[in-house]
């Protein structure tokens, strides 16, 4: 492999010199995004199931949401941290391979659920898997392909997103009206439509994993033509870093930095342990409010550890009230994103009357073409304001809250199926705008140094503010504005996702405060990382 040299005078890269992504390089990247596909429709499927698991399973629109929502969530966010840091020290093709068989067989198993508790641990099991696809993925196409090559490569990868997430719901209804078409009273074992489409998309996952385990691992920074050296005790770094978010490892990391630490951990998770009980008796929901506790204690364990270990990012990250603001503020845009991907397709099926394929196939076109659309130009958009204005990132993410509103309040009161796809689509499109934008002000708030650290961290803020309760909150609300019917509970969908503008004015008050304090924020960057850290 040619090594990299720099233009004394440029200080760019030569041409000539510098490392080329070849054939296996695509393949690879090939796979990836077969992986990543996978991925979103392991993930998602299950929306475009929950008219029929509901069901059949007897459950309500509250658990419903618990499934799409936190239940994947939580354990998807808590593993994260680790699993990347297990990605950064061991081999990534045995890890992603392990990870994709992990979600394909938990995936599979769905497919036998007969309660809500089994299809609960299953898909609790899928975001510990999924947990190891894009740290690994980004980590492999960064030393496959040179620096002027990587975001494209990076951009193919994420494809798989828009097409995973847009094709799950079709491949879903598709395989539940063929099964049930062909064995109308249930199949082999009983199982109906919807197991037959959890072990349709989960079984062809634990081939793609031996797919996956025969790539080459490639030598770490290569492509920039520095050394890069794994640890020699990958799983020691890794159950420590389980000590600093995933419970009850975190007691134990808690204890190692004094009887103080243990005490306010122990303190902290006694009150959040009454708070949750608190929500079960209010809304009687035990699993949501247990997850969320759990999540929630998590990142407090985690958030202490860091304020011990590296005071100067505690102090930009969790310290800074533009930091904590955008994510939040962009949190709550998510939280009404996740929402509506969830619960349209059940409510075009139960509200509007269509036909699951036909509402499968637009909706699904309709997400993966809105998202892309919208993250691009809105990431174009916040760039062109942020030359500006030091703050005109913001009001990329204030448009993706305000924007979306009469799009959702115009597509969930319409009769007209035209009319609610249409509408759809805007809705994605506007609050997909915001994504960029936040991402790149949290970045910008903190030293380079400490930018995987602040990525984790508004991952875990958009994770279980807008993930674990987007598709909750709804369900939870439906149940509430719902009537009986035959003795049966019958939700009110349009009253649940309606529902979701009353969040607007909470983001809006989070992004107002923090348009007004990230420029001085940014300013005084080095400065508070410096009296943090004396």
């Amino acid at each position: 492999m040619a090594e990299t040299s720099n233009d004394p005078g440029t200080g760019v890269e030569s041409a000539e010199t510098e490392p080329r992504a070849t054939g296996y390089s695509w393949y690879v990247l090939g796979v990836l995004v077969v992986v990543y596909i996978l991925n979103f429709i392991d993930r998602q499927i299950v929306s475009i199931l929950a008219v029929d698991i509901k069901a059949d399973l007897g459950l309500t629109d509250a658990d419903m949401g618990f499934l799409g929502g936190a239940a994947f969530a939580v354990f998807y966010a808590l593993f994260g941290i680790p699993l990347g840091r297990l990605a950064d020290n061991w081999n990534r093709v045995k890890l992603l391979s392990i990870g994709l068989a992990l979600w394909s067989t938990m995936t599979a198993l769905s497919g036998f659920a007969r309660n809500q508790v089994t299809l609960t641990f299953a898909r609790m099991g899928v975001g510990v898997g999924e947990a190891t696809a894009s740290p690994t993925a980004y980590s492999l196409i960064s030393d496959y392909f040179p620096k002027r090559q990587k975001a494209t490569a990076l951009a193919i990868y994420s494809s798989g997103l828009y097409l995973g997430g847009g094709v799950s719901l079709f491949i879903g209804a598709s395989i539940v009206e063929a099964w049930n078409r062909t064995w109308p009273n249930g199949g082999p074992m009983g199982l109906v439509g919807w197991h037959g489409a959890f072990l349709a998309v989960g079984i062809p996952g634990l081939l793609v994993a031996l797919w996956v385990a025969a790539l080459r691992e490639p030598a770490r920074g290569a492509m920039d033509g520095v050394a890069s050296h794994s640890s020699p005790h990958p799983f020691r770094e890794f159950f420590r870093d389980l000590s600093t978010i995933v419970p009850p490892f975190t007691l134990f990391g808690a204890a190692q930095r004094g009887t103080t630490a243990l005490a306010v951990n122990i303190g902290f998770a006694a009150a959040i342990a009454a708070f949750a009980w608190w929500m079960i008796r209010l809304t009687g929901n035990f699993p949501q409010w247990s997850a969320v506790g759990l999540g929630y204690y998590a990142v407090f364990s985690w958030a202490s550890t860091l304020r011990a270990r590296d005071p100067a990012t505690f102090r930009l990250i969790w310290g800074t009230p533009a930091f904590i603001c955008t994510t939040l503020g962009y949190g709550l845009v998510s939280l009404a994103a996740y929402a509506l991907a969830f619960w349209s397709p059940p409510y075009a099926e139960l509200v509007l009357k269509l036909p699951k394929q036909e509402l499968a196939f637009i909706l699904g076109a309709n997400g993966a073409l809105a998202g892309f659309v919208g993250v691009i130009l809105g990431g174009r958009i916040a760039d062109a304001l942020r030359a500006r204005n030091p703050a005109g990132r913001i009001l990329t993410i204030i448009f993706g809250v305000v924007a979306p509103i009469i799009p959702i309040w115009i597509g969930y009161t319409t009769e007209s199926s035209f009319i609610f796809y249409a509408m759809n689509f805007l809705a994605g499109m506007f609050g997909a705008a915001a994504l960029g934008a936040a991402a790149a002000t949290t970045q910008e708030l903190v030293l380079p140094r400490m930018r995987g650290t602040a990525t984790a961290a508004f991952f875990l803020g958009t994770t279980l503010v807008g993930l674990s309760f987007g598709p909750y909150m709804v369900g939870q609300i439906s149940d509430l504005a719902g009537t009986m019917v035959n003795g049966k509970p019958v939700g009110d969908l349009r009253t649940g996702i309606l529902s979701l503008i009353g969040v607007a004015p909470i983001a809006l008050a989070l992004l107002i405060y923090a348009y007004r304090t990230v420029p001085q924020a940014e300013a005084t960057i080095a400065e508070r990382a410096a009296s943090a850290a004396a």
